[in-house]
């Protein structure tokens, strides 16, 4: 082996890949060899370490990333296993840029390529060293060399093969690794054992290391001269450039295995302890400052039922104590009561934290996840900031119960802290709560959430779509209130011109009133009657594009008032609507789609079925193998577009979406929207 490049330190590495690619069994796998956890544990058993939410459990699936800490080899690793659906990303998104290297769990299949770049390129993007896990390999029916050829287009750079496979038949029975040169059968949930290499395994092991080695000699010139002169490199240089352009984002080396039988577990190791880098050179990509204050990043934010507030974090930097009190990038101060290492489900309290520790800090309840933190004085500035994906589904939620209204309030707002990309708006008009998510199993979760951790049943529906509705026509009307009841009575009489205006203008208010008909103190009250009257339109939607102009009237010396000037003009709008040509308008938004381009059939004719109007497609930039399509849709078409789009691109494809103006609904459609409100009224 070559010199021991291993940065001391703990170590932080993600656990990240496709949807369904066994992370979570890879993570047992290591836990176990390592001999953290007595035996792997199965995530369709309910029995895994990662996934251990309730709805982890019941989905049988990553909803969350879960941390687990082992040591390996005198060395503390902590692991974090990342979500592979990509409505559960953004956990991904904010744990990835601190970790030291990556691990992405992968299989040869085809249809997860597209998967699979997403999170390349997430990867790729922040410059984080990574190697392919490629999972599965008992059950592999292609030759090594066509899965390679079919996952590169996922990677910008070369994906390296660093073991081959030796065949017994139609099995894989074991490993050549390239760069150790030497062989190794799989024993189930054991080591390896070496073998000898000879014959036919013989011949293939040269084929590929010299692949191997023309590709690291793509950035080493004295290792070029080598293979250009026939000699063989030492063993030392050819680790030592493995390591070398791996941590500069040249190659992405690729190890085989089975995370179900446990096999290729302590290769992985291996390779992690002697090539990925530690946390100085993790603080020096992420700009850190030279400073001797503790330097963390909080990757994640979690609310245990009876347990408080923990902030998971990755310490970058210096010596950080419990009870120290921290300066964070959002300006807010906050003191540390606890720290725990991650380690699986027991969380063990440590008096102090070094950097490389990922650990979990106790109460920090001004702080938010993407916080910088600083043991200093002043305020750190920000060392990452990630925007979540903009939302594509959304329901209007209620609690079940009115008297937990205040309590939805409250764990809505730490449901948001735990996952910024759940946002919720309080719709002004209807006075829904609207949720939205990243996909339909992404708020599905959220209210399995809301009920088993934070006591909230709620009940869900579609949100209201943006209906409102505008005229056709003018007319003069007449709006007169006039109550007599012992005393001052109530009297105000307005005479008004409705009339339409060109789409988009909103609505106009003016007055023509000579000879004092209507007094001016009286003018504002009428204009708050006349916006009361719009409010809810003959349809049953509010009105736009409409000017009202005061003509005329009368008052009254004792009887008039702000209150009767009022209600006289929402009278006389109410009754002048109706007879104006009331016309339904509809919110139609501007769509953009991006999708694997042998998808993109597929997503033009869903368009079409959703009342779509294609714009336009091309190929998306930098992107190869996508494509983006713009069209133009009605809100009320787009509710469960992203649904459709999952399913017509295995998962890959999303969207975004823009106001763009409002159109005219006449006809069947018309008729459909206005008898469905009347009874949801």
């Amino acid at each position: 082996m070559g010199q021991d490049v291993s940065p001391r330190g703990p170590r932080c590495i993600a656990l990240v890949g496709p949807f369904q690619s066994g992370k979570t069994t890879l993570l047992e796998a290591i836990l176990a060899r390592t001999g953290a956890i007595p035996r792997a544990g199965s995530v369709d058993a309910g029995t895994s370490v990662g996934d251990a939410s309730a709805e982890a459990r019941n989905h049988k699936m990553g909803v969350g990333l879960t941390a687990a800490t082992t040591n390996f080899m005198g060395d503390s690793y902590t692991f974090i296993d990342c979500p592979g659906s990509v409505e559960f990303a953004h956990d991904m998104r904010t744990a990835i840029p601190a970790v030291d290297a990556a691990v992405v769990v992968c299989e040869a299949d085809e249809r997860k390529l597209p998967q699979l770049q997403i999170i390349l390129r997430e990867l790729e993007d922040l410059g984080i060293p990574r190697f392919l896990y490629l999972n599965k390999i008992d059950k592999a029916n292609a030759r090594i060399r066509e899965t390679l050829a079919t996952l590169q287009p996922a990677s910008r750079i070369p994906l390296v093969l660093r073991q081959i496979p030796i065949w017994n038949g139609e099995l894989i029975a074991g490993f050549v690794d390239l760069a150790l040169e030497r062989a190794f059968v799989y024993r189930e949930h054991k080591a390896s054992e070496v073998v000898a290499l000879e014959g036919g395994d013989l011949d293939r092991e040269k084929e590929a290391r010299f692949s191997m080695l023309e590709k690291l000699a793509d950035h080493d010139d004295a290792l070029m001269e080598q293979l250009l002169e026939d000699i063989p490199p030492p063993r030392d240089a050819v680790f030592d450039d493995l390591a070398r352009e791996l941590r500069e984002g040249l190659i992405c080396p690729v190890l085989l295995g089975s995370a179900m039988r446990g096999n290729g577990v302590l290769r992985l190791m291996k390779a992690l302890r002697h090539e990925s880098p530690g946390v100085a050179e993790t603080a020096k990509r992420l700009g850190t400052p030279s400073t001797k204050d503790a330097l963390a990043y909080v990757f994640k934010t979690v609310h245990l039922q009876h347990g408080g507030k923990l902030s998971l974090t990755r310490v970058l930097a210096g010596h950080l104590n419990d009870g120290a009190t921290l300066q964070s990038s959002s300006g807010e101060t906050a003191r540390v009561s606890g720290i725990s290492a991650v380690n699986c489900a027991l969380d063990t309290k440590r008096a102090s934290a070094e950097a490389g520790d990922t650990v979990a800090l106790s109460k920090l309840d001004t702080i938010k996840t993407g916080d910088t933190l600083s043991s200093g004085k002043t305020a750190p500035p920000a060392l990452v900031t990630i925007e979540p994906s903009p939302p594509v589904l959304a329901m209007a939620i209620a609690a079940t119960d009115r008297k937990d209204d205040v309590k939805l309030g409250q764990a809505l707002l730490r449901l948001n802290e735990e996952d910024p990309s759940l946002t919720m708006i309080q719709n002004p008009r209807t006075h829904d709560i609207v949720l939205w998510g990243q996909g339909e199993m992404h708020l599905r979760v959220a209210l399995e959430r809301l009920r088993d951790r934070f006591g909230v049943n709620v009940k869900s529906q579609p949100p209201a779509v943006g209906y409102q509705e505008t005229i056709r026509k003018s007319i003069t009307q007449r709006g007169r209130h006039k109550k007599q009841s012992g005393g001052h009575g109530q009297f105000g009489d307005v005479v008004l011109e409705i009339k339409p205006l060109p789409r988009g203008t909103g609505f106009e208010f003016q007055e023509r009133v000579v000879g004092g008909a209507v007094p001016r103190n009286y003018i504002g009250a009428v204009e708050e009657g006349v916006v009361d009257g719009l409010m809810r339109g003959p349809l049953g939607f509010p009105v736009l594009d409409v000017q009202v102009t005061l003509i005329d009237g009368s008052y009254h010396s004792v009887d008039s008032s702000d209150l009767a000037f009022r209600t006289a003009a929402r009278i006389g709008v109410s009754e002048g609507l109706p007879q104006c040509q009331p016309v339904l308008l509809e919110p139609i938004h501007v769509v953009e789609i991006v999708c694997p381009t042998e998808a993109t059939a597929k997503i033009n004719a869903i368009l079409s079925g959703r009342r779509g109007q294609i714009l336009g497609f091309d190929t998306r930039d930098d992107w190869p193998g996508w494509d983006r399509v713009r069209a133009m849709m009605p809100e009320a078409e787009i509710g469960e577009l992203i649904v459709e789009l999952r399913s017509a691109t295995a998962g890959a494809g999303s969207f975004t979406r823009q106001f763009d103006h409002m159109a005219e609904v006449t006809g069947r459609t018309a008729d459909q929207i206005i008898a469905a409100h009347r009874v949801a009224a």
